[in-house]
């Protein structure tokens, strides 16, 4: 049923120019976002970012941001050895690096008509709710827009990646075990590597970089200047690095192009060894090092980032190039929010990140009510970092038959 409180506001808006109106929905939208956090700590905290990235734009300005990083340096004195399960990710990372220059096939041909080595099928894209919207795009727009939303989705990666060199960087510093911090050192190699490698592949084969999403900047932001070596290392190892896998685990099982195939299947393998690192950490910090108020604070805070980052990501940047002189903005973030492919999107982005919250202590019966309201337990139960392996994470997919070669997995999670 629709709100009747809403109907003077969409009255009024429809009598503005477009530009207006979708001026005035990025300021509500943006008060919607500071009254949805219902942690005042958590909105306080988040609050500084959300200036810079929303209101001033600053990842849409000029051609870097400076962000002061506030940390301690963790120099240790005691040389042995002290979590051998940190040690021996360690050794698998030593033993598993990759050369992104030499060991991808960069001789492939990436071309947007090819149907046999599609970047994307044509059911992740929006296409039913953009004729909704009365557009009509010809065979050649589709597969045009299919490649621009492929290279948001692969430059949103490349941002969130950079935004991970920094972040291991810091832990290596902040991490208090020896062996943590052997291993960090390994992350911060493979987080260079998977930035040289996205870059590269926007770069030259897709021939387009779109900017930081506003969303991912806020919290990219907001950890980085985040003194806490654990909030940093929760945010980006696994909230972000978490999410992340399950976002290049559904582009994997669904492009049809070899060189992306490849270069997913790589780094895949190596983020699924940094959110394993992850929760060990974690889970020993957590358990042995915390207060229960501290543990409840991290608990608010990621809740509150799961939901952001649920809800958060539209695809404006798309919206801007192809559609904003067509349709409001407004009507833009209902659809997109639910198109089936960003459902399924979603949806499995979160099958890797609730477990790991669940196995590290960020999952107390308190918190829990929440994420049953926000239709999240769901994941409750599932395999957790220590039990996922990369073979299992870059499996085949079972398309069912479905033309389009869109996973079964997701084709029952967008329908149900």
């Amino acid at each position: 049923m629709k709100n009747p409180a809403k109907a003077p506001m969409e009255t009024m808006l429809r009598g503005l120019p477009m530009q207006a109106q979708n001026e005035i929905h990025k300021a509500m939208d943006n008060i919607g976002l500071a009254l949805s956090i219902e942690n005042p700590k958590v909105a306080a905290a988040l609050a500084p970012s959300a200036v810079r990235g929303l209101v001033l734009g600053a990842g849409k300005r000029g051609d870097h941001v400076d962000m002061q990083a506030n940390h301690s340096a963790h120099y240790t004195l005691s040389y042995q050895g002290d979590f051998t399960e940190m040690y021996d990710l360690y050794r698998r990372a030593v033993t598993n690096q990759w050369d992104g220059d030499a060991d991808l096939p960069w001789n492939t041909d990436v071309a947007p008509d090819n149907h046999q080595a599609a970047i994307l099928p044509r059911s992740f894209v929006p296409f039913d709710a953009i004729e909704g919207f009365g557009v009509r795009l010809t065979a050649l727009e589709e597969r045009r827009l299919t490649w621009d939303v492929a290279a948001w989705i692969l430059s949103q990666f490349m941002h969130g990646e950079q935004g991970a060199l920094y972040a291991a960087a810091q832990v290596t510093e902040s991490v208090q075990w020896m062996d943590g911090k052997l291993y960090g050192a390994t992350q911060v190699m493979d987080e260079g590597r998977h930035l040289e490698v996205f870059l590269r592949y926007l770069d030259t084969k897709l021939e387009k970089i779109y900017t930081v999403n506003d969303n991912l900047f806020v919290i990219i932001d907001d950890l980085m200047t985040d003194g806490r070596w654990d909030i940093k290392f929760l945010g980006m190892q696994i909230m972000i690095e978490g999410l992340a896998l399950g976002a290049f685990t559904t582009i994997y099982q669904q492009t049809r192009e070899p060189l992306l195939k490849q270069l997913l299947k790589m780094v895949i393998q190596d983020e699924a060894r940094h959110v394993h690192y992850g929760v060990l950490a974690l889970r020993e910090h957590f358990t042995k090092n915390l207060s229960e108020s501290e543990r409840r604070e991290r608990e608010d805070w990621a809740y509150e980032v799961a939901l952001l980052m649920r809800n958060r990501f539209k695809m404006r940047e798309i919206y801007d190039e192809w559609f904003s002189h067509k349709i409001s903005l407004k009507r833009w973030d209902e659809e997109v929010l639910q198109a089936p492919g960003m459902l399924g999107f979603r949806n499995i982005m979160f099958q890797r990140l609730v477990p790991n919250l669940e196995y590290i202590g960020l999952m107390s019966d308190r918190i829990k009510a929440h994420y049953d309201k926000s239709g999240l337990t769901q994941y409750l139960g599932g395999k957790n970092a220590t039990q996922l392996t990369a073979d299992e994470l870059t499996a085949e997919p079972d398309t069912g038959g479905h033309d389009d070669e869109m996973p079964a997995e997701l084709h029952s999670l967008i329908t149900s």
